[in-house]
Order: structure tokens, then sequence, then C-alpha cells
């Protein structure tokens, strides 16, 4: 099941095996539309299409089922109706079988009423997802390619700083001359808030003079559209008093991280910017004078919080795991300046990307239900389609 692709890309990966190596399977054709049956890989949009197969059949999971349409009906318009949201949850709620091993039944899929345009106008509706989805293909390869740059520069910028300097070892490898390797309890304060998540749920929210704007923010806060840098809005937000933010939240250009739990391994990084109240799974890290928010912001997103990780059935870190974790800190502020701003860089480049891989699917989506309904219709303009 891993060989089939989700999220509308059609390409499968295929192994060549003897014979008698395959003792069951599904038998599938060159050009056939490959369904995976099983959750969560059907809801998730696992499927492809057996184009580029290298001979006229092949053998593939139990899990999937081919489809073909029957005479004229053009496969690839199938594919990506079987893409179309409605559809989905109709062939999802026709599951049978356990709750962790439910199944969308064959008889589902033949049963499943599909529009159907004169064939001209399927391979039509079929051509503009295909250019879509070639589109999408390109961010996502752009968006690859930036995040291994951004890897590969924090590489370079935090061991030979960006002034030539001749180098020097030190417990941390090799870093330039001028530069102090110091421990991260030196340079910055570990916090969290004393006002808990659950008491700041229940606060009033009044919005006066003596009040800020304050965020209540849970590790499933960092996977919010627009949250990828810094918390930019979280599931519950009000207006506390000043004197309470002061004292008891964490204020904001904090660093926070998952400090508890599987999220730990996701290595994920946010940037507070309001005064913030941290569920227990979270921690933050401020810097101090002598070391700029940014500078530390990108060494800490190319140190991996697993090295440091308290292993057990939960696992876990805390401020004796982080206080006296060597860095790398340039003795000149200019410099840091200058190795953030080339990263700054590189994460403005990941976000276009990203902006118009996420502009592509929102397209796709209100395409699929427009084409598929017949409320948008495409013609051939001559030398290709249009709507």
């Amino acid at each position: 099941m891993e060989a089939v692709p989700a999220g509308g890309s059609a390409s499968i990966r295929y192994d060549s095996r003897l014979p008698e190596a395959i003792t069951s399977g599904t038998y599938f054709e060159r050009g056939d539309v490959l369904v995976a049956r099983i959750t969560p890989s059907f809801e998730n949009g696992k499927q492809g299409k057996a184009d580029d197969l290298p001979a006229a059949f092949g053998v593939g999971s139990t899990e999937l089922i081919p489809l073909q349409p029957i005479g004229k009906g053009d496969p690839w318009y199938l594919f990506y109706y079987l893409l179309h949201p409605d559809v989905r949850d109709h062939l999802t709620g026709k599951m049978e079988g356990s709750t962790a091993r439910q199944r969308v039944p064959d008889q589902a899929l033949l049963e499943l009423m599909v529009p159907t345009p004169p064939p001209t106008e399927q391979a039509r509706i079929a051509c503009v997802f295909r250019v879509l989805q070639r589109l999408r293909d390109v961010e996502a390869r752009a968006i690859l390619a930036t995040r291994e740059l951004k890897q590969a520069a924090m590489q370079q910028l935090f061991t030979q700083g960006l002034r030539g300097e001749e180098q020097k070892e030190t417990e941390i490898g090799p870093v330039p001359a001028s530069w102090d390797v110091v421990r991260l309890g030196t340079r910055c304060d570990v916090v969290s808030s004393s006002l808990s998540y659950t008491d700041f749920s229940a606060m009033q929210d009044i919005s006066t003079a003596e009040t800020v704007k304050a965020m209540g923010v849970k590790v499933s806060d960092m996977n919010r559209e627009g949250n990828s840098v810094r918390f930019t809005h979280s599931a519950i937000e009000k207006h506390v008093p000043r004197s309470v933010a002061e004292r008891r939240l964490v204020p904001p250009d904090t660093i926070v991280f998952p400090k508890r739990g599987a999220a730990i391994a996701t290595n994920k990084k946010r940037l507070t910017t309001a005064w913030t109240v941290l569920d227990p799974n979270l921690i933050g890290v401020r810097a101090r004078e002598q070391l700029t928010t940014a500078y530390l912001f990108y060494w800490l997103q190319s140190f991996d919080l697993r090295s440091i990780t308290e292993p057990g059935p939960t696992p876990q870190l805390n401020k004796k795991h982080l206080v006296p974790l060597s860095m790398p800190v340039p003795s000149d502020y200019g410099e840091q300046a200058e190795i953030t701003a080339v990263l700054e860089a590189i994460d403005e480049s990941l976000d276009v990307h990203e902006r118009k891989r996420a502009a592509l699917e929102q397209l796709c989506r209100a395409l699929l239900n427009d084409l598929m309904t017949g409320r948008l219709r495409v013609r051939d303009s001559g030398e290709g389609v249009a709507a």
C-alpha cells in the first residue's frame, strides 16, 4: 500500500518479481485505476493509475480495487471523480468490518452513480486536473528542495559562519575562531506559564485599556494553518489584565516546542506573538542579551530534540535537559543578523512555494465540485481547453 500515492498524484511504484514469488494479490491491467479500500488509506485519498506499468498486467495488494471504464469512458475522468470529497464521504459511509479494519466493498463502488458527460468533455475535464496536478507536483518538489537547502545552509552557517574565518576546535566541533561556545542556560531562560491552560480557558474575555491580548496554545495549535513559524492564532484567544500576563504568562518572542510524548519527535518550534499560556506538554526558551531571538530560533531549528529526550513509555524533556546544551554563538551581533537574514530569505522562498501549493489545492477542490457537477463546463479552445 505504501507504493500507492495520495493527494491526487497518480504515479505508482512497482517491483518486478518471479511468478513463483507471488502467492496472493489483486490482478490489474495497464491503465486501471487502483483504489485503496481499507481505512485510513481510502479516507486519505490513496489511489493511483497503472499507466506506466512495465507489463500488460500486474498483481497488487489485496487491499486495492482495480477499476476501468466500460466503453468510451475516460479512465482519468473516473480517477479524478473518485477524489471528490462528497464521493469519498459517501463511500466511507458504506465501509464494512471492524473499526480498525473497515473496507469499502467492491459492490459499493460498482453501484456508485457517476455523472457521465460526453467522452470528449470527460477528456477535457481530466486534462484540467492533470495540468493542475503537474503544477502541484512542481511546487511539492520545490518545497522539498528548499527544505533541503535550508538544512544544508544551517549546517554550513552554524559551523563556518559567513566571514571566512579560521576555525577552532571545540567540544561541539569546529567553529569560527571569534565565536563562543556557551551553555544555553547562560544566554537563555527556559520558561513556562504559571497560569494553567484550564484556568485560562475559564477566564472572562474583557478588553480594556488595562488588558492585553493573550493566547492559549497546545501542541495541536502548531499544526494550524498560518502557524508554521509563529502562533498567529489558537483555539483560545482572549484579553487578560496586563499585571496577570506579566506575572503568569509567557511573553511574545518566546520559542516554544513540545516537551512530552511523541510530539517531541516532530521537532517543531514556534514563536509566540502575544502573551501566551502554554499547556503542560509545551515548554519555552527566551534569548537574553548578547543573543538575538532570530538566531536562537534558527539554531534550535537545526537541533534535534530527540537527542536530549529522556527515554521511557512517555518520552519527555525538561529544563534540566536544555540548560546544559552547548551552542555556537557569533560574538558580533552583526554576524548573528547576517546569518538569520540568509535563513529568513530561504524561509520566504519556502513560504511562497507553500502558498502556491495551497492555492492550487484549493483551486483543485473547487473545480472538482464545479466540473463534476456541471456547474462549470470545459470547452475546446482549438489549441487546448478553456473554462
